[in-house]
């Protein structure tokens, strides 16, 4: 067996290590879902009870409850729920742009925080596909503050030394740490699906247009990483991009998976299911 079929056989079998492997890059791409995947923050959507009192939600709460509010009224924590309070998502969309901010730096990691933290520090290209609706660039805000501060477990200083590898493997200019950051994140994606308009109590429709787009770009991407970095094994024309998608809401992942079954033979996506704080492949 020659080495281009081996490394071929181990693209095929998904065998990818993060960051570089024997000097070259890599063909992983992430995509995360944000709330209860990537961090558990504190924000909450504001229901209505039957004695007309405003009731937060948590959304890993919402991802279990939002198919029956306004349906029939139900139990929830002590209130009986009837439905939803007036601009329930306030805090979700563009007026909660600066809480968003705070709320990431006092969230809890999710269960697909360890992903994040070596998707960052590997210079892995990246979408983020939530149903908030916050300004997009309020989302590369938050993550940028993330990589500044070394939060948990992510490493600027790793994530600088990958990013400059790429650089070289290229051979493109090098340039400060800083914009070499600031670069990185303007490549990767962020999909808050009900910015300007789209329904927040049903995103699945937004998320499956944000992975189609993202799974296209991911194309592309690979080709253009295909065509300069000068490979000593001869497989610079077989770059097989491979993404993973991770989410907490069965609903999001069952309507993506029946998208991905029907629009695409080459399964370029694998989807990990994050519910109640645990991840399985589906």
């Amino acid at each position: 067996m020659t080495l281009s079929s081996i490394i071929r056989k181990n693209i095929k079998e998904l065998i990818l290590k993060e960051g570089f492997e024997e000097g070259n890059p890599d063909l992983k791409y992430y995509a995360f879902d944000w709330d209860d995947n990537i961090v558990i923050m504190p924000t909450q959507i504001m229901l209505l009870s039957n004695e007309d009192e405003e009731v937060g939600m948590s959304t890993e709460d919402f991802a279990e409850y939002r198919q029956m509010i306004g349906q029939e009224p139900f139990e929830y924590k002590g209130h009986q729920i009837v439905g939803y309070s007036k601009d329930p998502y306030r805090n979700f969309r563009v007026s909660g742009d600066q809480q968003f901010i705070v709320d990431s730096l006092l969230a809890k990691p999710g269960p697909s925080w360890e992903d994040f933290v070596e998707c960052i520090n590997g210079g892995s290209i990246f979408a983020i596909i939530t149903a908030r609706g916050h300004t997009p660039s309020v989302l590369k805000d938050a993550i940028y503050n993330y990589i500044v501060t070394n939060h948990n477990g992510i490493d600027k200083n790793i994530l600088v030394e990958n990013l400059k590898k790429y650089r070289d493997l290229s051979g493109e200019v090098m340039k400060d740490d800083q914009l070499l950051i600031k670069e990185y994140l303007d490549m990767c994606k962020y999909h808050p699906v009900t910015y300007g308009e789209g329904s927040a109590a049903n995103p699945e429709e937004g998320k499956i247009e944000a992975l189609r787009e993202f799974i296209n770009y991911v194309k592309f991407q690979s080709q253009k990483i295909g065509k300069k970095v000068s490979f000593t094994n001869d497989v610079n024309n077989n770059f097989i991009p491979q993404i993973g998608f991770s989410d907490d809401d069965p609903g999001n992942i069952e309507s993506i998976k029946k998208f991905l079954d029907k629009e695409y033979d080459d399964n370029p996506v694998k989807t990990y299911l994050t519910k109640g704080g645990n991840k399985e492949e589906v």
